[in-house]
């Protein structure tokens, strides 16, 4: 059985999207426990086959490259979408080519499964088309939170099951030496971007550090996205706040994902807008504050039973008075424990489908 996890691995500088890869072969592994696993994804990218749509159709015409010829040297086509790519809100271009290599991965006679992972959404026609196609190709749809399950009723194909995220899959981390909270501070958020106003979200976090030194409480900056030439990683603004409050704060720039969860479950409690770093925090029965800028946070956190999700589309002073407001509420490890629990209990559900289709 060999297996090509697609849009994970462990090379990326997102933590996040190391996560599905390693939660993806493990779970996995429980079904096909001899598979071999190959990995492809943004910065591992097979030669065989090319990135753009345009050279993509190209390939798919010639054979130049033996794209198709690779495609089929595998049985099933694990597709995880980087876990919230299978939508347009990052553009066409991502959407458009990895919906192709998804279509002929099929073509090529290999079983599609989407991962679990968020669906949707779809504003313009072609980005329905898309995925109405890919979804109706696929032997299974798994989705991580109702919001998507709908989302692809909505295409014409129903999903297989709706579980929860990949992390609750990952082995828990190793002890460390404890810490009071984590704070990640997302880089996407801090600049100008598409998701939220940066100056708001800038404003919140610096008031939310303030209020919490101000309770004696022990911050230490955690970046969950790497450093790397992508403008978007978490380092630069951790190092800029380290540097700006002189010693107030503490810095760990994680080596890898071992580190990076190790850190977070000897935590008490973690506030992040990177929603893995929230997961990673749930998944190791740690409670996390979510600081939510997109859809995909609030219907996966609230199906495992966790509401401490802050939007960002309010001001800043309310957005900060939530969070920290939350960071005291009464029963919140008991609450992540049970988290936790439920989050594992719906991935090993999964198991029996995989194992039908494998059958």
């Amino acid at each position: 059985m060999r297996v090509l996890i697609a849009w994970a691995g462990g090379s990326s500088s997102n933590l996040g999207v190391r996560v599905l890869g390693q939660a993806s072969e493990d779970l996995l592994s429980r079904v096909w426990p001899d598979a071999e696993f190959e990995y492809m994804n943004y910065g591992a990218r097979p030669p065989s086959v090319p990135w753009s749509a345009r050279s993509l159709g190209k390939e798919r015409i010639t054979g130049r490259l033996g794209m198709m010829e690779w495609l089929s040297s595998f049985d099933v086509l694990w597709d995880t979408r980087s876990g919230d790519s299978f939508a347009d809100i990052y553009g066409m271009d991502r959407h458009r080519t990895m919906s192709l290599i998804h279509e002929f991965a099929v073509e090529a006679g290999v079983w599609a499964i989407m991962a679990p992972q968020t669906i949707g959404p779809f504003t313009g026609r072609e980005a329905r088309f898309l995925a109405r196609r890919n979804l109706k190709r696929s032997r299974l749809v798994f989705a991580r939170d109702g919001a998507s399950m709908q989302a692809s009723a909505r295409l014409g194909r129903p999903v297989d099951a709706t579980v929860t995220d990949m992390v609750f899959g990952l082995r828990p981390p190793r002890e460390t030496e404890g810490h009071d909270i984590v704070l990640n501070v997302s880089g996407l958020l801090w600049e100008p971007n598409c998701h939220v106003d940066h100056r708001v979200y800038r404003s919140a976090v610096l008031s939310i550090i303030d209020s919490l030194i101000s309770a004696g409480r022990d911050i230490t900056l955690l970046p969950h996205v790497l450093d790397s030439p992508a403008a978007d990683n978490d380092v630069p603004v951790a190092r800029a706040l380290h540097e700006k409050y002189e010693g107030s704060l503490r810095l760990h720039i994680p080596d890898d994902l071992d580190d990076a969860r190790a850190v977070i479950g000897s935590s008490q409690l973690l506030i992040g807008a990177r929603m893995h770093a929230c997961l990673n925090a749930l998944s190791t029965g740690v409670p996390a504050v979510a600081m939510a800028y997109s859809r995909k946070f609030s219907p996966l956190l609230n199906a495992l039973g966790w509401e401490h999700v802050v939007s960002l589309r309010d001001g800043a002073d309310e957005i900060a008075g939530q969070v920290v407001s939350a960071t005291s509420c009464s029963g919140l490890a008991n609450q992540a424990q049970d988290v936790k629990h439920r989050g594992q209990d719906l991935l090993t559900a999964m198991l029996p489908l995989i194992e039908r289709v494998a059958a």
